[in-house]
């Protein structure tokens, strides 16, 4: 059976990372803008308090971890009342070594390594969707142990670099991703495949994306009725089911339209669909032009990177 979380994972495309040591001693605070790119913490030492907008703060301890999928403004600081230096990580020119807040010198209070990575995929946003907004994981030391080893790949330049980073990056996503699954997860793709009447149905659609699939065989495949199916499917999930199948088609389309050299007709028996011309239809309705279109500014985009190199 399919494994939609990894699937997901592998659609999103991690990649680039940056890294830093970030330490605070004293009464300190630092207040970062959006961002809108993933980000990740680890607490190498001490305690500080994290709060992310929309969300309750969280006092963090060594060996916490820490995801922002779309990284909205957040606010890192000790425990004392401070007014935090403020940050814009889009234009702040990217430290060199370890950033001190507060109180220089001497041992911090608390010590964190954090990063960044983008998803280099146009589905992103839909898929981060998905995801909670943040990810607060403690006492995992596989998760230690692969930020750890995120901190020195970044820092170096030795071969392979990128393609170790990416694949370092994509099990730190599972890691602590499939460590906050569970009833209590909010609405998203975790949360959906905790719940045992939804979750067959949703391996079901990644795993036979090729199937013409109608509501009532994926309300079969959950021993529910439609209109429960449908109901628990979009409370569960946060999106209806057949868009949630449409939204999934149109990124495994794109991702194969972008990494194998295969025609429009191929594509569309892939993702489901009895004809090229439907599926022109629906990827044109979905994306914005037709696939024909798409794969041919791939190409180009992509003969213009060879000329460049």
């Amino acid at each position: 059976m399919s494994d939609p979380f990894s699937e997901i994972i592998a659609l999103l495309q991690p990649r680039a990372v940056f890294s830093k040591v970030i330490s605070g001693a004293g009464r300190w605070g630092v207040r970062y803008s959006d961002f809108g790119q993933p980000s990740f913490s680890a607490v190498l030492e001490g305690s500080c308090r994290l709060a992310v907008d929309g969300q309750r703060a969280v006092t963090l301890e060594a060996g916490d971890f820490v995801l922002l999928p779309a990284t909205p403004g957040f606010t890192l600081s000790g425990f004392d009342p401070v007014k935090p230096e403020r940050i814009d990580p889009k234009i702040a020119p990217a430290p060199t070594g370890e950033v001190r807040h507060g109180t220089r010198g001497g041992r911090p209070d608390a010590r964190l390594l954090g990063g960044y990575f983008v998803f280099d995929t146009p589905d992103a946003a839909l898929m981060v969707s998905l995801l909670p907004a943040l990810v607060h994981v403690r006492g995992v030391e596989r998760l230690s142990v692969l930020v750890r080893l995120v901190g020195e790949e970044s820092n170096e330049q030795k071969a392979g670099r990128d393609l170790v980073l990416t694949r370092l990056v994509e099990v730190m996503l599972i890691e602590a991703l499939r460590s906050t699954s569970g009833d209590d997860a909010p609405p998203g793709l975790l949360r959906g495949l905790a719940d045992a009447r939804l979750a067959p149905a949703i391996r079901h659609m990644h795993g036979q994306l090729s199937r013409s699939w109608t509501m009532a065989e994926l309300a079969k495949t959950a021993a529910l009725s439609r209109s429960t199916f449908f109901e628990r499917f979009t409370r569960t999930v946060g999106l209806p089911p057949m868009e949630y199948l449409l939204a999934l088609r149109m990124a495994v389309a794109r991702d194969l339209l972008r990494r194998h050299d295969l025609g429009i007709a191929e594509v569309a028996e892939r993702v489901g669909y009895g004809s090229a011309s439907t599926f022109s239809t629906a990827f044109s309705r979905h994306v914005g032009q037709p696939p024909s279109h798409y794969a041919r500014g791939l190409a180009a985009a992509r003969a213009v990177s060879v000329g460049d190199a």
